[in-house]
């Protein structure tokens, strides 16, 4: 009987002796074929190349990360989109821009007092300065003062030496608003001496109550005050006749001088003998713009590294979280986001695409993806030489100006943000007939890019332009209440009803359609839109009784409008 249990023992202990092998084996077969497994499957940031799907380093335009075959092909062609639709809209030949005064707007002799001279100190890039001209023509209006040829800012970050006359045509400026406001070159002398204005500021987004209160005492007593850093010093919210002051300064009085013009329009019939029709894109991908966003581009930790030691320069931002902020459309496109949004919108691989932007962060290998999906793309430096640019080379406003000329003119204006430039020419191309304008609907698109490896082309592009409808620069597109006036100057922009009621009346080929179609096409995401102020940001600063809600057009307690000098410098372009 003990030797049966010591033979069974022994068996026992023989089975138990392989089968531990065994399971070794098996073992070791499943952690291999789960490290192959972990090979073929996409690493956890996958998410962010489909966002940013080349990094600034890379070269391609479609993502090869992923082993799985993508359906999302870039054709050729641009697409079913009709050409029309392209460089101009059906119904902005109904809509033009009239600012002339009205009947009940005083001539300048009547209100014009003696002895009230009023200065200002621009602030900011060229275009911020040019906001700032133009208000304070109207601020003098307000005043009843002589306004003085406005010093322009020499000593920001822009670092211009440029003075008035040699940015803009002083005599013409003069000139042409000389019904509107007396302006004069310099402060006059009185008994021998010179006039020293006394300085002071005045706050954000001042309405005409406000400087009748807080500079009009102080003008009858010092006679000669200048307003420094006098930027988004006055209140969008003005009488008619005064918005339209406004548009008369911007759109008609301010212009450049000869040698500016006169290069600026050499660059635009250089870009138009290139093709039929040219697209501006104002890029700003430079490196600080990318840093203050607080957006990640899928340039690994060395964009991190970069981008987070310029971030530092501004004490006044918090560190924020990049995936939220492209969530919520508060990113730039990239360069291949944006050739991805023109290529759906229609625009065929042939069009050639003037850039107008500083340095490009990551250089030529940041714009290969847009190069790939657009050749034919050119800058100021390409199509000029340098002894042709070599007056204008050292100066920066000078050098904005040339561009500015060239976005002016195109037929189609890309926008990549929402800054002092962008501002100015979406509310001159309104203006000026309503030529298309684009500005990228990021906080739909964003989705879009993150899935667009999931989706047919033609899908992805469909739903490009549906996101984009109220994005396009149409008429009546901008709701009341948001946008700049120098972006939306609903004020100055008139519609002839007579033509556009003929056309209503016209039979219709297809059937009963609304002829508002193409004019009022706003997307029902207006979260990229600033929200509408009630009230001025001085209002609560001089009573309730002296608040003006006239033609409201815009937020006037804009966040991005910061009393911060170095966030100022970024954003005023």
């Amino acid at each position: 009987m003990a030797a049966h249990r010591r033979r069974h023992r022994h068996h026992t202990h023989n089975r138990f002796r392989f089968l531990i092998p065994a399971i070794s084996v098996i073992s070791g077969a499943i952690l291999i074929l789960y490290g192959f497994i972990s090979l073929l499957a996409p690493s956890p940031d996958h998410h962010h190349r489909l966002v940013r799907r080349t990094s600034l380093n890379d070269n391609a335009v479609v993502d090869d990360s992923s082993a799985v075959p993508s359906v999302f092909k870039v054709p050729v062609s641009g697409g079913m989109v009709s050409d029309r639709s392209l460089w101009s809209s059906r119904m902005s030949k109904f809509y033009f821009g009239c600012s002339n005064a009205s009947n009940k707007f005083p001539k300048v002799e009547t209100v014009t007092y003696p002895n009230r001279y009023l200065l200002i100190a621009t602030s900011g890039g060229l275009n911020q300065q040019r906001t700032g001209i133009t208000d304070a023509v109207v601020a003098a209006r307000i005043l009843n003062a002589t306004l003085v040829v406005p010093k322009l800012d020499q000593k920001s970050f822009w670092k211009d030496s440029s003075t008035f006359s040699e940015i803009f045509d002083v005599d013409w400026f003069i000139s042409h608003l000389s019904r509107d406001v007396k302006i004069i070159k310099e402060l006059p002398r009185k008994g021998g001496k010179n006039l020293v204005p006394y300085n002071m500021r005045v706050p954000r987004k001042c309405n005409e109550r406000c400087y009748q209160i807080r500079v009009l005492p102080v003008i009858l007593k010092k006679r000669a005050v200048q307003l420094s850093k006098f930027d988004y010093r006055l209140s969008n919210r003005l009488d008619t006749d005064l918005q339209k002051l406004r548009c008369r300064v911007n759109y008609h009085a301010l212009k450049f001088t000869d040698p500016i013009n006169k290069m600026g329009q050499m660059l635009v019939n250089r870009m138009r003998k290139m093709g039929k029709h040219y697209v501006a894109l104002h890029l700003r991908f430079e490196p600080d713009m990318l840093a203050f966003s607080g957006c990640y581009y899928g340039g690994g930790e060395k964009e991190r590294r970069e981008l987070g030691k310029i971030r530092k320069r501004w004490k006044t931002l918090h560190s924020n979280n990049p995936d939220k902020e492209r969530r919520q459309g508060r990113c730039p496109l990239t360069p291949e986001e944006v050739g991805l949004m023109l290529r759906a919108l229609g625009y065929n691989k042939d069009v050639h695409l003037y850039v107008a932007s500083g340095e490009v962060y990551g250089g030529d290998d940041t714009l290969a993806p847009l190069r790939a999906l657009f050749p034919n793309i050119h800058s100021k430096d390409t199509i000029a030489t340098n002894q042709e640019l070599e007056s204008f080379a050292g100066f920066s406003s000078r050098m904005a100006a040339l561009d500015f000329i060239v976005c002016d003119e195109s037929d189609v204006f890309v926008t990549n943000n929402n800054g002092n430039m962008a501002k100015i020419l979406a509310g001159r191309r309104r203006y000026f007939g309503h030529k298309p304008t684009i500005r990228p609907n990021s906080k739909k698109l964003y989705r879009l890019f993150l899935n667009r490896e999931n989706m047919t082309w033609e899908e992805f592009s469909s739903r490009v332009r549906t996101h984009q409808r109220g994005f396009m620069g149409e008429p009546k597109e901008v709701r009341p209440g948001r946008g700049e006036f120098h972006e939306n100057p609903a004020a100055c922009i008139c519609e002839d009803t007579e033509a556009k009621s003929k056309l209503e009346t016209l039979p219709r080929k297809f059937g009963k359609t609304n002829v508002d179609s193409d004019e009022v096409v706003v997307d029902q995401d207006t979260e990229n839109e600033p929200e509408s102020s009630d009230q001025d940001e001085d209002d609560d600063l001089i009573g309730p009784q002296f608040q003006h809600p006239v033609n409201d057009t815009s937020v006037d307690d804009d966040p991005l409008i910061s009393e911060s000098p170095e966030l100022e410098e970024l954003l005023s372009d």
